[in-house]
């Protein structure tokens, strides 16, 4: 079954069919690694209805590689179809794709903290912006404190980045888009697990007050995706701004992302080592 993801796919190729000759006239190459990190980072980040080649990320990437935006999309979507979330739900992405795809899917998967990285500098290199971080690197002086912070905020970066697009910038349990507001909460503790730091399946995309609750046990999400709150909340019948702004959704289901689904072993993980049952 065909869904939006079709969209961008299909554009890419009304593009490629309108500039066939041109194509034709251009060598073909191979994608390099460092490419395709780069063209898996803006997968990650470009919310799904907006990969296309009218995209100004996509274009960007395309000057930057020599490539076409048309070339740059169908990259997109090649990396679509290994998404197992989507596979789920009989979603397809480009049907044709290379083997280089699924190492670069499984380099990002074995470790997320590590690729988020490189592919952040690559990117940072490739079209050569001028790094958020200038200022920061500046205050601190050379040495292992000053990586880490920059790698740090590199990678929170990234992972806020990924999971607001995952969720189309909605918090999952109210639905509130105000960008501001929203945060991308960490299922399994930031501190917890390094190599999933920035995996886009450890992150829910709340608002501040749902964010703060469920990073201090007062609710959590369930492996079937329902919402939970702690009976130190249900217990209090007077706090009524607690009934209003959380009991109001227990037990509802949260709205699912587009991609990156979040890994059941992180909720079970949250359910029994964060969430504050009694």
């Amino acid at each position: 079954m065909l869904s939006c993801i079709s969209g961008f796919v299909s554009a890419a190729h009304c593009y490629a069919s309108r500039n066939s000759q041109l194509k034709r006239a251009m060598p073909r190459r191979d994608w390099s690694r460092d490419e395709l990190i780069v063209a898996f980072n803006l997968y990650c980040k470009i919310p799904f209805g907006r990969i296309h080649i009218r995209n100004p990320l996509v274009i960007e990437l395309a000057k930057a590689v020599g490539r076409t935006p048309s070339a740059v999309s169908w990259k997109l979507a090649n990396f679509a179809r290994l998404d197992p979330a989507l596979q789920k739900r009989n979603i397809a992405g480009a049907t044709h794709g290379a083997r280089a795809e699924v190492e670069i899917w499984n380099e990002f998967s074995n470790d997320w903290d590590r690729l988020a990285f490189e592919s952040e500098r690559l990117l940072e290199q490739l079209t050569g912006r001028t790094s958020e971080l200038v200022e920061v690197a500046q205050e601190f002086p050379e040495g292992r404190s000053r990586e880490a912070l920059i790698r740090a905020r590199v990678n929170q970066g990234f992972f806020r980045a990924a999971v607001l697009a995952s969720y189309g910038a909605r918090c999952c349990i109210t639905g509130l888009s105000i960008a501001q507001l929203l945060t991308a909460s960490h299922i399994v503790p930031w501190s917890v697990d390094i190599k999933n730091r920035t995996n886009p399946r450890n992150g829910l995309c709340l608002n501040a007050l749902h964010d703060r609750a469920f990073d201090c046990g007062l609710l959590t999400v369930t492996p079937d995706l329902k919402v939970k709150l702690s009976l130190r909340v249900k217990r209090n019948p007077t706090e009524r701004a607690a009934r209003e702004f959380l009991g109001r959704y227990e037990g509802v289901s949260i709205s699912l992302p587009r991609r990156f689904a979040p890994n059941t072993d992180f909720l079970h993980y949250h359910n029994e080592k964060v969430f504050l049952g009694t």
